[in-house]
């Protein structure tokens, strides 16, 4: 086939393949009303796969050739089996990525001793892409009960997004959201070929208008320190300072921490945050 003739393959097969998805099938919220297409929208497919809606269209209409790394993150986007992603890539006339496979992130074992140490003050251990690899169960008490979460949606910025309860439980949560996606661009940016990354990003901008925007925005931060104000529904009102601690022997795990002086009023109610969390782990009684 000429160049022309590959490049409207590619848009047909493209609009097949979407066409075969329903919204449920890659995770898109039920929209309610008729759709007058059948599968996916142009738009679903380019916010799944982090691209503008008119690149997208362009490479259905045969009108410009794809870079590796967008036919990666589409075919991501279509699930698409590997002799699928093998006819995409070369259609477009391009060498197959083979991304790297990243072992499992595991936290560093000084690491979760000192967690375990830590019994007034609530700390988690993030990995890449923000991921919680490990916490204490003051942090589970103060945020949320890590392992209730699936392990492979057990990630800060995810949870701070899909999960309603943050939204009453940080006193400032735009401001928090805000900052997490400004350091999740700056993880993109040392890991531009993470296809987990670039999964998430593509399933918050698809289900949260304001992750959309501020993603958009291209800010940028490092995990560094801060404080936050939380409303807990057991300790109260609460202003933490935060810090992070980058692990020596594994610069992709940083250790966060929140604390408060002693005497304060947060001081206080992290003791009762503590009390409480602990008696909620105690085994109960047997029945006489």
């Amino acid at each position: 086939m000429s160049s022309d003739a590959h490049l409207n393959e590619l848009g047909e097969f493209l609009k097949v393949r979407r066409a075969e998805l329903s919204p449920r099938t890659v995770g898109l919220p039920h929209s309610a009303g008729p759709r007058r297409v059948a599968g996916l929208r142009r738009e679903e497919v380019a916010q799944l796969a982090a691209i503008s809606t008119d690149y997208y269209t362009r490479l259905e209409q045969g009108r410009m050739q794809a870079s590796a790394p967008v036919l990666e993150a589409i075919a991501r986007a279509l699930h698409l089996d590997d002799d699928q992603r093998n006819y995409l890539f070369g259609l477009a006339g391009k060498d197959i990525a083979r991304p790297r496979r990243r072992t499992r992130q595991r936290v560093q074992p000084q690491l979760r001793r000192l967690l375990d140490d830590l019994t007034a003050t609530p700390a988690v251990v993030m990995g890449r892409r923000m991921d919680v690899i490990a916490w204490n169960s003051l942090a589970a008490a103060l945020v949320t009960d890590f392992e209730e979460i699936p392990e492979k949606q057990r990630n800060y910025v995810r949870i701070l997004f899909t999960d309603p309860a943050m939204r009453t439980l940080y006193a400032d949560w735009e401001t928090v959201a805000r900052t997490c996606v400004a350091q999740l661009r700056m993880e993109a940016a040392k890991y531009p070929d993470d296809p987990r990354l670039t999964a998430l990003v593509g399933e918050l901008s698809v289900q949260d208008p304001h992750f959309r925007q501020w993603w958009a925005a291209h800010h940028v931060a490092t995990l560094s320190v801060g404080t936050k104000t939380l409303d807990h529904p057991v300790a109260g009102r609460l202003d933490l300072d935060w810090d992070t601690l980058t692990a020596s022997t594994d610069p992709d795990q940083q250790l966060v921490i929140w604390t408060a002086e002693v005497g304060t009023r947060t001081h206080d109610g992290l003791r009762i945050l503590a009390s409480w969390a602990a008696e909620q782990q105690r085994p109960a009684a047997p029945a006489d």
